[in-house]
């Protein structure tokens, strides 16, 4: 895996010259288009969410209580189908420039994780939940599955996003002494800085309890 991405962001594309970039490596030093795909896929993140969130809080019986969950949720699902399309788009884009610094970051292992259950979760309620939905359309608050399936929603989908912008901060950067099970998450000892686990930094440094040599000034 690790070899794919190393080939995705110093060689495709990149040309002969002694100063030619590779797609990925001018994409990411360009001047300013990657700051309009950052922004423009924070912006979408935004219009995603919140679209999700307002069906989320009608299925927990929060908002709209007297509009039909069906309503709601067909006024909306244009916008939230257009905001994940663009939504990929950027952030396939933003990968693409940093695959490697992606690859060996554990937030953004951890987003993944939280996307898979974000969509098995949509999954289930378009499958199992919502089949009886005529049912408990125009309630208030509808029946406790729908619930379940929105609070698991919210969540999975707030921490999607807190993993997303704990990504840029270099706490956990492979080559820095940080605990061994991160280490081992991100796969730090097959990347360009290695692994260097905080146990081992302890273990190395000297004793500052250490008895000091007799004659010495107290």
């Amino acid at each position: 895996m690790r070899e794919a991405l190393v080939w995705l962001q110093t060689v495709l594309g990149k040309g002969t010259g002694d100063t030619a970039q590779s797609w990925s490596e001018a994409l990411l030093g360009s001047l300013n288009f990657w700051g309009l795909l950052e922004g423009t896929h924070l912006l979408t993140l935004v219009l995603f969410a919140g679209t999700i969130f307002v069906v989320d809080l009608r299925l927990l019986g929060v908002t709209f209580r007297r509009t039909p969950v069906s309503v709601v949720s067909d006024k909306i699902l244009p916008l939230t189908v257009a905001g994940f399309v663009i939504l990929i788009a950027t952030g396939l884009a933003l990968f693409f420039a940093k695959p490697l610094v992606y690859y060996h970051n554990i937030w953004f292992r951890a987003k993944l994780v939280f996307l898979v259950l974000a969509m098995l979760n949509i999954v289930v309620f378009h499958t199992r939940v919502q089949k009886n939905q005529a049912a408990w359309d125009t309630l208030a608050t509808p029946p406790r599955m729908a619930q379940v399936s929105a609070v698991l929603s919210l969540v999975s989908w707030l921490l999607v996003i807190a993993m997303g912008r704990f990504i840029p901060y270099n706490w956990f950067d492979c080559g820095k002494p940080i605990p061994h099970v991160v280490n081992v998450l991100q796969d730090c000892k097959t990347s360009e800085h290695g692994a260097v686990d905080a146990q081992d930094m302890v273990k190395l440094a000297p004793n500052s309890g250490a008895a000091k040599p007799q004659g010495a000034a107290q």
